[in-house]
């Protein structure tokens, strides 16, 4: 059970959600971490199917063929970005974690209620329910691996390249509320790509690029000064590349 602190985070664990989490720690000191269970993939992409229908869901999975045939080299890559920007993407010896089935569960609100903080930083984890959100007087602060609002869901990063906008490939910093991440922005990095980089590596550009504003985020939330800012462009939600679309990219701008 997590203790008092005035710092707690959700997530669902993986590199970039350590990287940041860790960030925070050498910031702020230790904190709780509530990690949630992982969402069976079957349940995730019977979700998906619902939403988006079964062709396009096919096609999804499809292209996760080229996507893992494009991985060889990466592993050289982020090595390299683990030691030259001092990246800590594993949970640090003596981390106190609780582990909870979701954030929406009653665990993980016992656990948020027991720890009583002041700001709660959010990375990686499913949407979270009203009742998790209104369990604790504080503000739910998501890191987003994308700029908000043109890149809202899934693989921000990589649309913004696949559409030619590299001046979007960043991440933001933002409140949460209802919608997925459509909640007022706090701070957005804008982020360069390097050559070599494809889908495999674009998660961990971000994260070393953007420590910085979750930094100023949780001290902003702490102090009381946070202010929230709308940002004027046009709002889409973004899910996984299309097999046809993965493939364009690739031909078309070498995004891959």
């Amino acid at each position: 059970m997590a203790e008092h602190s005035d710092i707690i985070a959700l997530t669902s664990g993986g590199p970039h959600s350590w990287i940041m989490i860790n960030a925070l720690r050498d910031r702020f000191g230790d904190f709780p971490v509530i990690v949630e269970q992982g969402e069976p993939e079957a349940l995730f992409w019977k979700r998906r199917r619902r939403m988006l229908g079964p062709l396009r869901v096919a096609s999804m999975q499809a292209a996760r063929l080229p996507i893992k045939l494009t991985r060889r080299g990466t592993d050289r890559i982020i090595s390299e970005m683990i030691e030259r920007h001092k990246l800590e993407p594993e949970p640090r010896p003596g981390t106190n974690i609780t582990h909870v089935p979701s954030v929406n569960s009653d665990a993980c609100r016992r656990a948020l209620k027991a720890a009583g903080p002041r700001a709660v930083f959010v990375v990686s984890t499913r949407m979270i329910s009203a009742q998790t959100l209104t369990s604790v007087d504080a503000p739910f602060i998501n890191y987003h691996s994308g700029i908000n609002p043109a890149y809202r869901g899934m693989f921000g990063g990589y649309f913004a390249l696949a559409n030619g906008e590299p001046e979007h490939f960043g991440a933001t910093v933002h409140l949460i509320d209802s919608g997925v991440d459509t909640g007022d922005i706090l701070y957005q990095s804008k982020v360069q790509v390097e050559p070599g980089d494809n889908f495999h590596t674009y998660l961990w550009r971000m994260a070393a690029g953007s420590r910085g504003i979750v930094i100023r985020a949780m001290e902003d939330a702490l102090s009381g000064q946070l202010s929230p800012s709308m940002v004027d462009l046009p709002s889409k939600q973004w899910f996984a590349p299309t097999l046809g679309g993965y493939v364009w990219a690739g031909l078309r701008r070498g995004v891959w």
